[in-house]
């Protein structure tokens, strides 16, 4: 019998997150026959978010929009997802395992009275259950999990399933649903952004991270060139945080980010467990470092023993190389 899962879509700055694209391939895996229904709350755009929903393969879209849901708070948020949940009543829900979803996930799992599979990398299809894979210990093991009564909720971690190729053609309806939302106890007035323009640190592809070694903030200037040149995105240590080379924003570790790009660069970084618990499912790791004893070699596919320094402009040197020709 196919069932109907909703994708709770994610914006930031007016468009769509990587991993709503994810999680709707994540829907697609768990009921390849069944409806998947995008849902998109508080965006100004909606409407045209929405298509690009359906073009990667949300068979409808609902938008929900209310003046209390400019700014994201969990009741708000929580109210018109679950307003929306209770007129649908889909078999699953699926949304991504960001600051939101760690936020907002628990609350309505919680409402809703069911369980809640958190932090999914992987969705498999074995025999009649699906099959979700999350890491535990601070990633250095695995669990399988299936559900086996009441809605398949789950988040997923970015950049770890692969969306559907976008697909211009596809159609599909785009509604909207006017909501109340009641009661309020937190209002935002102002946001006051501190993280780092550019490509989003949980999604990048690429990302270059400084550690103490980089010994201050001018330190972080090269990886900020380098990650320009590779279209990734910065990201540090705690240490180099608490000595205020950067923002906490861009804390990579196990109280901070965690981040699965292609590439993960490790500059001046030791290697200690925690950050290692924030970056260590990276598919290709490389480590720079003067210590050749450090930590962070263990776990590199290509280590460079030398001095950050000298290393980093000339790799950004051959790699405007590679990018001209």
């Amino acid at each position: 019998m196919s069932k109907k899962m909703i994708v709770i879509a994610e914006t930031k700055d007016g468009e769509l997150r990587n991993v709503s694209f994810e999680s709707i391939a994540a829907a697609k895996k768990i009921t390849p026959d069944g409806e998947v229904v995008g849902l998109i709350c508080g965006a100004e755009d909606a409407s045209n978010l929405g298509q690009e929903l359906i073009y990667y393969g949300a068979d409808r879209v609902i938008t929900v929009t209310n003046e209390k849901m400019k700014s994201y708070t969990s009741e708000g948020y929580g109210q018109a997802i679950l307003s929306v949940v209770e007129e649908e009543s889909p078999d699953g829900i699926v949304m991504g395992h960001t600051s939101i979803g760690k936020d907002l996930s628990p609350k309505l799992a919680s409402k809703l009275d069911t369980g809640l599979i958190s932090d999914a990398v992987d969705v498999e299809v074995i025999g009649d259950q699906i099959v979700f894979t999350r890491p535990i210990y601070s990633g250095k093991a695995f669990e399988k999990k299936i559900i086996t009564d009441g809605i398949t909720f789950v988040t997923i971690r970015p950049n770890n399933i692969t969306a559907l190729e976008k697909d211009e053609s596809r159609t599909g309806n785009v509604s909207s649903k006017d909501v109340d939302i009641k009661d309020l106890r937190t209002i935002v007035k102002e946001v006051v952004r501190k993280a780092s323009e550019g490509v989003d640190l949980s999604e990048a592809k690429v990302v270059v991270a400084g550690g103490r070694g980089v010994k201050s903030a001018d330190g972080f200037k090269p990886l900020y060139e380098l990650a320009d040149v590779l279209g990734g995105a910065v990201g540090a240590s705690r240490g180099a945080c608490d000595a205020d080379y950067c923002d906490y924003s861009l804390q990579i570790g196990q109280t901070g980010k965690v981040v699965t790009p292609d590439l993960y660069i490790a500059v001046g970084i030791s290697g200690a467990i925690q950050h290692l618990a924030g970056m260590s499912n990276s598919k290709v790791i490389v480590a720079i470092n003067k210590d050749p004893e450090a930590n962070i070699f263990n776990i590199a596919d290509y280590g460079i023993v030398g001095d950050l320094f000298e290393v980093i402009p000339m790799l950004i040197e051959e790699l405007k190389k590679v990018a001209v020709s």
